[in-house]
């Protein structure tokens, strides 16, 4: 079975057109219309159908598909596991995470690790929580940092290594008039105007939920993606900022406060993640260690993840199933 043709197939299923699949596989239409044709016939049936100037999937298409990016996975990891032998190891390490991780854990960490492995490239790729999971499957990022409060993770094929515990920040201005306290409940705290991140962001999820548990509504002035415009407005008075505690805002004249529910914070699960069906580099090795040394470090209102041995390796169990509810 050509693999080629494999992967035409597929690339053909996700856009939906000859055309646009042929820019992304970089042949021409007809080459591609061969190929997609020759695959057919080794199958003895149609994959797609035409729906004006779309292409559908066929029903037995359909079944195929996910046997086909199954394969074309697994051959991608035993050429990526070839390569590694071949060259000893890989000496760029690429790591997934938020534009909010990148911003608050890289910009002290990258020098850290470059004085334990000055021969490494460590190369951050800014994206989206939910692509993470894909990157990895992908090969296209070797580790990846991400929020798994609020997501599901198969832990039979994510190796998954608890960071220490972020948590879910109030900042205002003094000028608000808010009791000055190292906390205040989310019950207290809705009553004001909020300035909140997307509901995207992982932070907004986690402040959502416990708002939902706790049976209020927040009153949600504005969201942003950009957590320093929600400072800068705080700052100026206009309400009271949601941030996670990554981007500790000790140099604004801010007023910041641990959020909690029933006297607990709202704590944010950080995770480092890696598909166990792929070979990691040998200077990812120490990679976990090194990153939970500098948090603590550099970050040391962060808590210690539940069940958090010397080595910090612990499954996380799942969205919600912890034995205390996030805030």
């Amino acid at each position: 079975m050509d693999l080629r043709r494999l992967r035409t197939f597929v690339t053909v299923a996700e856009h939906g057109s000859v055309s646009k699949a042929a820019v992304a596989l970089h042949i021409t239409q007809p080459a591609l219309s061969r190929q997609i044709s020759s695959l057919e016939d080794e199958f003895g049936f149609e994959l797609f159908e035409r729906a004006g100037r779309r292409l559908l999937l066929t029903a037995r298409g359909e079944q195929l598909l996910g046997d086909c990016r199954s394969l074309l996975t697994h051959a991608a990891v035993l050429s990526e596991r070839a390569g590694a032998l071949r060259r000893g190891d890989i000496h760029t390490l690429r790591i997934a995470g938020s534009a909010l991780t990148v911003e608050g854990l890289f910009p002290t960490f990258l020098g850290c690790y470059a004085e334990r492995h000055p021969d490494v490239k460590l190369m951050p790729l800014e994206a989206d929580a939910a692509q993470h999971l894909g990157m990895l499957e992908r090969g296209e990022a070797h580790l990846a940092i991400n929020v798994v409060n609020m997501i599901q993770v198969d832990d039979q094929r994510f190796a998954i290594h608890m960071l220490p515990q972020f948590q879910v920040l109030a900042a205002c201005a003094p000028s608000l008039g808010i009791e000055r306290t190292q906390s205040i409940d989310i019950r207290r705290l809705v009553r004001h105007p909020l300035l909140a991140p997307h509901p995207s962001f992982a932070t907004r999820n986690i402040f959502d939920a416990a708002c939902r548990l706790a049976g209020v509504r927040p009153n949600v002035l504005l969201e942003s993606t950009a957590a320093h415009a929600l400072l800068a407005l705080a700052e100026a008075g206009h309400g009271v900022a949601i941030v996670p505690s990554v981007l500790w805002p000790e140099r604004r004249r801010l007023q910041v406060m641990r959020v909690t529910h029933r006297r607990e914070p709202l704590q944010i699960a950080l995770a480092l993640l890696w598909d166990k069906r792929r070979t990691l580099p040998r200077c990812a090795e120490d990679f976990p260690a090194l990153l939970t040394a500098h948090i603590r470090q550099v970050f040391p209102h962060t808590q210690p993840a539940e069940g958090e041995t010397a080595d910090n390796v612990t499954r996380y169990p799942g969205p919600w199933r912890r034995r205390r509810a996030p805030g």
